[in-house]
């Protein structure tokens, strides 16, 4: 079983090819994300962790959003001509999922637990930063291609707009996904006995 389970996290990659042409159904990848969210943890089992998924013109609108409050920003039309291509990728894809962290679950613990309060902001991003990791992996092991974005805040007035968010839903990450159109490239990897500290 561990080795079916790293094996699962060595094919998780970041691919940027991807399309809508998926045999995976949307029934599917919501129970993914459903599962990921009840069975990820998170510090006091505060379950802060929200997930909003995307579908078809829903999917569309995001990436046109994003478009959109880049166009705002952008530092010359050459600039943005780049962006565009990059933005288009992940608007070619199959659908986005969207990770957040509700904010005011996190001020009531810090409330109520003053001596971790400056804590509990850290805690919830390393459970959304599991969260991204369980349901980014169970996509890939699904034959799903996707990668991790961070237009947050740049989008997060927008995102709320659109899809009537709540105010206390802090976005933290978002994630388009697709069949993939190519291989991921070559990682490298720097020494382990740099990175793992043994003591006996």
């Amino acid at each position: 079983m561990a080795k079916e389970f790293f094996e699962a996290l060595k094919s998780r990659r970041s691919i940027y090819g991807i399309d809508k042409n998926t045999s995976v159904d949307e029934a599917k990848i919501q129970e993914i994300v459903e599962e990921a969210v009840k069975y990820t943890p998170t510090s006091f089992n505060s379950q802060t962790s929200r997930a909003v998924i995307l579908f078809g013109e829903q999917h569309d609108k995001l990436w046109d959003i994003t478009l959109d409050e880049l166009k705002k920003v952008a530092v010359s039309d050459e600039a943005f001509e780049a962006t565009t291509g990059k933005i288009n990728s992940f608007k070619s894809g199959y659908g986005t999922i969207l990770f957040f962290e509700d904010q005011e679950i996190v001020q009531n613990l810090q409330n109520q637990f003053a001596l971790y309060a400056d804590n509990f902001p850290i805690w919830a991003d390393q459970s959304s930063g599991m969260l991204q990791l369980v349901v980014w992996t169970a996509l890939s092991s699904e034959g799903l291609g996707a990668s991790l974005q961070h237009y947050n805040p740049l989008i997060d007035a927008g995102v709320q707009a659109a899809w009537n968010i709540p105010s206390t839903w802090k976005l933290r990450a978002q994630l388009p996904f697709g069949q993939p159109t190519v291989e991921a490239g070559e990682k490298a990897f720097q020494p382990l006995e740099e990175r793992v500290k043994v003591f006996k």
